[in-house]
């Protein structure tokens, strides 16, 4: 029976791309679905033709994007700041709207940082369904993920699960703080007391849908007992003018695979001097490149003729096409690159990035430059020795043969439809 499906989410491109992967299949099924986010990205949900709904915070009040990304990204307390400062304090708003979108729906799906989600399910009855995009999400004392601000916590998995239910708990204890809006929301709202939204109480009892391959992370004893693994939902985005997809076309016609480099849609908004430094290692390599730049990148004034830019082509016409991927590690960049197959290096610069840079690592198809510490000389070391191991390439391959065999839609759509019923 056609249901009306909800999804709150909140985030980059490679948060919301998921969701419209999710929304097409199931708009195939005869399904109408409605996705809640940022109010700047109605166009690339309408486009494909779904219903939007704008919900707050607006990112503009807190001095624009790029300004947050570089407050998230490059300071310590990012995640504070995300939790502390946008969303706490507006999650009054978040819920009025998503509330209001919420009208004549059967079923809500979220986001991690979709707060206002379990609220708004709860109030008027429907049918709740969590999902995570990366391990990370997970907060697993069984295979713990590797935390950007203290990566010395890795020297403690020796150690068992006991370092890592210690650490985990005092977050836990601390985030209750952060939260307090959340809770007083609900106590007013006359709904029970709930876990911790971002330990527990972010995932539904229902179901949780873990919205990458299995190949990254197998289940453990501490996941949500009803979590199903979907595999990527992979959704490329608007579509690239057709004389960017001709001079790419020619550009790849032209001579040997190039090096791509990209730094998926947040993170390149903070790039700097990450292109110069793109450009004198592909130099010093003497390969080809192309550059996935965003708008206003600092270029050097000329480019040499095997090295072409690019405002935006979608990853999908890029990669596979490549001698070696180079991207910020982002999930939706991540499964792009993965499936791509092709060997990878990863410059994460923040949040679940280095855990799937190490991820990428035990495949065997990456290796991985923390993006602080890029040079052009570092850039050239790490390239030539992944260029020159066959096994990193062949690991790729057959990682994206794997990947090409999952079908993360159906299988997500299928679990909806089971939790509507």
């Amino acid at each position: 029976m056609p249901a009306r499906i909800l999804f709150a989410t909140f985030g980059s491109l490679g948060d919301l791309h998921p969701y419209i992967a999710l929304a097409l299949e199931l708009k195939r099924r005869g399904h109408t679905p409605l996705i809640a986010s940022f109010s700047f990205y109605r166009e690339v949900v309408e486009r494909e033709d779904i219903a939007f709904a704008s919900m707050r915070p607006e990112l503009e009040s807190f001095g624009g994007t790029k300004e947050i990304v570089r407050r998230l990204f490059f300071s310590r307390d990012g995640p504070a700041f995300l939790v502390k400062q946008i969303f706490m304090p507006h999650v009054r708003e978040s819920y009025e709207d998503l509330n209001r979108a919420a009208q004549g729906c059967d079923l809500v799906v979220t986001h991690p940082i979709g707060f206002a989600g379990p609220l708004v399910a709860q109030k008027r009855g429907l049918p709740w369904v969590s999902s995570i995009l990366s391990p990370m999400s997970l907060i697993s004392c069984i295979d713990p993920p590797l935390i950007g601000p203290a990566p010395w916590l890795k020297s403690l998995r020796k150690l068992g699960v006991a370092p890592y239910r210690l650490i985990f708990n005092l977050v836990r204890h601390l985030s209750k703080r952060w939260e307090a809006p959340l809770h007083a929301l609900r106590a007013e709202l006359g709904l029970p007391p709930s876990l911790p939204a971002q330990f527990e109480g972010q995932f539904s009892p229902r179901l949780n849908l873990a919205l990458f391959s299995p190949l990254l992370a197998t289940p453990q004893a501490d996941w949500p007992v009803n979590t199903v693994m979907c595999g990527f939902p992979r959704y490329d985005g608007r579509p690239a003018a057709p004389g960017d997809l001709a001079r790419l076309q020619a550009f790849l016609d032209a001579g040997e695979p190039p090096l791509a480099f990209g730094l998926g849609s947040s993170a390149v908004m903070i790039a700097g001097d990450f292109w110069q430094h793109a450009v004198a290692a592909a130099q010093a390599l003497k390969r080809r490149a192309i550059l996935l730049t965003g708008a206003s990148p600092v270029l050097p004034a000329r480019l040499p003729p095997s090295i072409v830019a690019f405002e935006y082509v979608p990853y999908s016409a890029v990669f596979p096409h490549s001698a070696a991927v180079v991207h910020q590690g982002g999930i939706g960049t991540f499964a792009q690159a993965l499936a791509a197959g092709r060997p990878q290096l990863i410059v994460p610069v923040a949040f679940d990035q280095p855990d799937n840079a190490e991820r990428a690592q035990k495949l065997g198809l990456a290796r991985t430059l923390p993006f602080r510490k890029i040079t052009a000389a570092r850039l050239t070391h790490e390239l030539d020795a992944l260029l020159q191991e066959p096994r990193y390439a062949q690991n790729a391959a057959s990682v994206a043969a794997t990947i090409a065999r999952e079908d993360a839609p159906r299988t997500a759509c299928d679990q909806i439809e089971l939790a509507l019923r």
